[in-house]
């Protein structure tokens, strides 16, 4: 079967190389990003055919953006098997400064509002067909909330719990919903990263082992596994202990910094 797959946040990183992975699997390919001109160039770089690909500039921070982005895939291509919101943003914050409440706004309307929007378009011709899969990437961050990081840790908890409750609203429909939560992988957005960052893997092969888990059908995964075990080591962790660890550890960058 000729399958689509639809993915935001292509331009690089995690996105861009589930692009490459779907592309070897013999999927046709919808990418969306801010920056479509790379992205249209990285697909002619890597050899895929026009006929094969179809780049969509969108910014999934702006709600109309990246609906109309989805409803001209739909109207152009088809309908996706599989929808990836992976588009994401990562910076720290300091509630004490006025200026980084803009910035956690922003963090959520890109991570969190942004998902759901990715999804809309897709989510009732999915049910309507009664097949699909609506795909979150959201990240380890998401499980407990580490100092400096509160914009990010909030957005991405907030996008497994979205994703959990949509996974039960739509159970019976046909349309599956994936968590896909990443550990540490070396991307742009990691590689400004100041503190240790345990089990690193490659966007290749974290793309690799998605692209299974969701081949697969898994409602939630922690990619590598390592960090699937200090996952849930820091659910259960009590406060003081989880204080205790992160105190005096340098803190997710922010901007300007």
């Amino acid at each position: 079967m000729d399958r689509l797959v639809f993915i935001t946040g292509a331009s690089s990183g995690i996105g861009q190389a589930l692009a490459w992975r779907y592309h070897q699997a013999g999927w046709r390919l919808a990418l969306a990003a801010r920056r479509a001109g790379e992205t249209a160039q990285w697909a002619r770089q890597q050899g895929i055919p026009p006929e094969r690909c179809a780049v969509y500039e969108a910014d999934v921070a702006a709600t109309d953006s990246i609906v109309a982005a989805a409803e001209d895939c739909i109207a152009r291509q088809g309908l996706p098997a599989a929808v990836i919101a992976n588009a994401g943003i990562s910076v720290g914050m300091d509630t004490a400064v006025r200026e980084d409440l803009e910035v956690m706004a922003r963090v959520l309307a890109t991570n969190t509002v942004g998902l759901a929007a990715t999804f809309h378009p897709f989510v009732a011709p999915m049910v309507q067909r009664r097949s699909g899969s609506l795909v979150g990437i959201a990240s380890v961050a998401g499980i407990r909330g580490l100092p400096g990081h509160g914009a990010y840790c909030a957005s991405k908890a907030a996008a497994i719990s979205y994703c959990e409750s949509l996974r039960g609203e739509l159970r019976g429909a046909g349309v599956k919903v994936v968590t896909i939560c990443p550990g540490y992988i070396a991307t742009p957005l990691t590689a400004r990263n100041r503190f240790p960052m345990p089990f690193l893997m490659t966007a290749e092969a974290f793309a690799d082992r998605a692209f299974r888990a969701i081949e697969a059908g898994a409602s939630y995964r922690v990619i590598p596994w390592q960090m699937g075990i200090a996952a849930k080591l820091l659910r259960v962790l009590p406060n003081p202990l989880l204080d205790r660890a992160f105190a005096g550890q340098p803190r997710k960058r922010r901007v300007g910094e």
